[in-house]
C-alpha cells in the first residue's frame, strides 16, 4: 500500500528555484553532443564539460569528467551525506543525444531550444538532458526543503556519453571505476509514464540483440534474361530468409528463441489491462499514423510492447535502387535485423541461434554472411524492494493521484550497470511521455512534467532517508 507522503517543502522550493531552471537546461541542449557522428565527438566533451560545471556551480563536492577509457566522455558526480547511515543511491541517465535526421522535418533547429505550449522543443529535451537536469534542481529543492548541509542519502550521479550509440564501453567504464560507483540502490531517469494525467513508474525494459545478414551470389551483375532463372538470385533468397523469420501466428522462429522467456504472472497482466490504452489513440498518435496493429496472437499491443520477445527487420538492401529498371541479378543482399528481448533472454544465445536460422535458410550457390552489430541483455526491477516501493510513494505524492505499473519496450544499458555493480537494485524515475518523439524529429518535453519529476526525486531522496535500514546492501 502506498504510504501518504507530504512534499509541500520539496514542491515550494522547486516552484522558488524554477525561474532559473529552464533558461539553464536551453543552455545545455545547444550543444549538439551526437554521439553516433565522429564529427561531433568534440561536443560530446563539451557537453560533459557544461554539466560538470553546473554540477560544481551548485555545490557538488566531487565532479569528474571520465575520459580514461574508449568510452566518450561521462560526468561523475558525488555529494556524500553527513549521516554515517545513509544509503548510497546512483543516478543513472546520458547527455549524448541521437541524430537529427531528416532534419526538414524539424519546426524548429533541434539545437535551438524552443518553448511553446507548456513544451520544450530540442533534441534532448527529453532523451535524456531534461531528465539528468531535473536531478540538479531536485538536489537543491532537497537540501534547501531538509535544510540539510548534505543530502539524506549519498548521492551518486553518472551520465553516460554513449547510450545513444549503444553503450559499447560502458562495462570498460563501470569496471574502472566500480569503486567509485558503489550503492545500494540505482535510480534510472531515461524512461516515462504510460502518459500525460496516467503517472506510472517503468518496472523493466526489454533487451536487444542486433545483426546484418548479407546473401552473396556471383561476383558480378548479371543480366537477367541471360541468366536470370538459371542462377540463384541473393535479393530472392533473402527474401525467403526475411519470411520465414516469423510463423503465421507471429511466432519468432529463430531456433530456441521461447526457451528462456520468463513469462509475465497473472498479475502482470491484469495490471496492464487495468491502464486506459486507447489503441486507436495510440495508433493515430504515438505510432505515427500506422494502419493497424499486429505481433504474437494471443497478446494485447501492450503486452507485445512490454513482456514479449520480437524480431524485426530494420532494413533490407540489395541490387538496383535507381530510377527506371536494371534487369539484373545482383550479386549481393543484406537484411539488418534486431531482436527486443524479454528477461531471462541473453544476447549471446539468440544470436547464436540467428546463426542456426540463416544456416538452415541459405541456399545452394550462396554464401551467408553473419554480422553481429551489438546487444544488451534486458533488466526487471524488483517489486517488493523498498526502493521501487519509495519511488512509488514519491510520484504519488507529487502528482497526487494513483501511481500504476509499466513497462517500456526500448533497451538501454542498465541490466549491464546492474550486473557490473554486483546485482544493486534498480528503480525508475521518468516523466517523459509517449509522444514526446525522442528519437525523431521535434522530440520534446512537458515543463510541467520535468517540475513534477523534480519533486519526486527531492521528496526520494528524504524518504530513502527516512527508511535508510531498508534500503541499504546487507554486505
Amino acid at each position: 500500500m502506498t504510504e501518504h507522503v507530504d512534499l509541500s517543502r520539496e514542491r515550494a522550493e522547486i516552484a522558488a528555484l524554477a525561474s532559473g531552471f529552464l533558461p539553464r537546461l536551453t543552455d545545455w541542449l545547444r550543444i549538439p553532443s551526437i554521439s553516433a557522428d565522429p564529427a561531433h565527438h568534440e561536443d560530446v566533451a563539451a557537453s560533459a564539460g557544461w554539466l560538470a560545471g553546473a554540477l560544481r556551480s551548485d555545490g557538488w563536492p566531487v565532479v569528474q569528467v571520465w575520459d580514461d577509457t574508449e568510452a566518450l566522455p561521462a560526468v561523475y558526480a558525488c555529494w556524500p551525506s553527513d549521516d554515517p547511515d545513509a544509503p548510497t543511491v546512483l543516478v543513472y541517465g546520458h547527455h549524448d543525444v541521437q541524430p537529427v535526421d531528416p532534419l526538414a522535418e524539424w519546426l524548429h533547429p533541434p539545437f535551438e531550444p524552443v518553448v511553446a505550449g507548456g513544451q520544450l522543443f530540442a533534441r534532448g529535451a527529453c532523451d535524456d538532458k531534461g531528465h539528468v537536469a531535473l536531478h540538479l534542481l531536485a538536489m537543491r529543492a532537497h537540501l534547501a526543503a531538509t535544510g540539510r548541509p548534505t543530502p539524506a542519502v549519498t548521492l551518486k550521479l553518472l551520465a553516460e556519453g554513449e547510450e545513444e550509440s549503444g553503450s559499447p564501453h560502458i562495462a570498460e567504464l563501470l569496471r574502472a571505476h566500480a569503486d567509485e560507483l558503489s550503492c545500494d540502490l540505482i535510480v534510472v531517469s531515461d524512461t516515462g509514464m504510460f502518459a500525460e494525467g496516467v503517472p506510472s513508474v517503468c518496472t523493466g525494459m526489454r533487451g536487444v540483440a542486433a545483426a546484418q545478414v548479407t546473401f552473396r551470389g556471383q561476383r558480378v551483375d548479371l543480366h537477367s534474361g541471360q541468366f536470370g532463372g538459371a542462377v540463384p538470385n541473393p535479393a530472392t533468397e533473402l527474401a525467403r530468409l526475411v519470411a520465414a523469420l516469423h510463423d503465421g501466428d507471429g511466432r519468432v522462429q529463430v531456433p530456441g528463441f521461447y526457451d528462456d522467456v520468463r513469462e509475465p504472472t497473472d498479475a502482470e497482466r491484469e495490471a496492464f489491462a487495468t491502464l486506459p490504452f486507447d489503441q486507436d489513440a495510440w495508433l493515430a498518435g504515438p505510432a505515427a499514423g500506422a494502419r493497424a496493429t499486429t505481433g504474437e496472437y494471443g497478446w494485447s499491443t501492450l503486452e507485445r510492447l512490454w513482456v514479449r520477445p520480437t524480431a524485426e527487420v530494420n532494413g533490407l538492401g540489395g541490387g538496383y535502387q535507381g530510377p527506371g529498371a536494371k534487369t539484373i541479378v545482383p550479386t549481393d543482399a543484406f537484411a539488418k535485423l534486431s531482436f527486443r528481448l524479454v528477461p531471462d533472454q541473453v544476447p549471446d544465445k539468440i544470436i547464436a541461434g540467428v546463426r542456426q536460422f540463416v544456416a538452415e535458410h541459405t541456399p545452394g550457390g550462396i554464401e551467408a554472411e553473419l554480422d553481429v552489430e551489438g546487444g544488451v541483455p534486458p533488466c526487471l526491477s524488483d517489486l517488493s524492494h523498498p526502493g521501487v516501493a519509495a519511488v512509488v510513494d514519491a510520484m504519488t505524492a507529487a502528482f497526487g493521484q494513483e501511481v500504476l505499473f509499466s513497462r517500456e519496450g526500448g533497451a538501454g544499458p542498465e541490466a549491464i550497470i546492474q550486473a557490473e555493480l554486483g546485482g544493486v537494485p534498480l528503480a525508475f524515475l521518468g516523466v517523459g511521455l509517449p509522444d514526446d518523439r525522442i528519437h525523431a524529429p521535434n522530440e520534446k518535453v512537458s515543463i510541467d512534467l520535468l517540475y513534477k519529476g523534480a519533486e519526486a526525486a527531492a521528496c526520494l531522496w528524504r524518504l530513502l532517508g527516512e527508511r535508510a535500514e531498508q534500503v541499504r546492501r546487507t554486505p
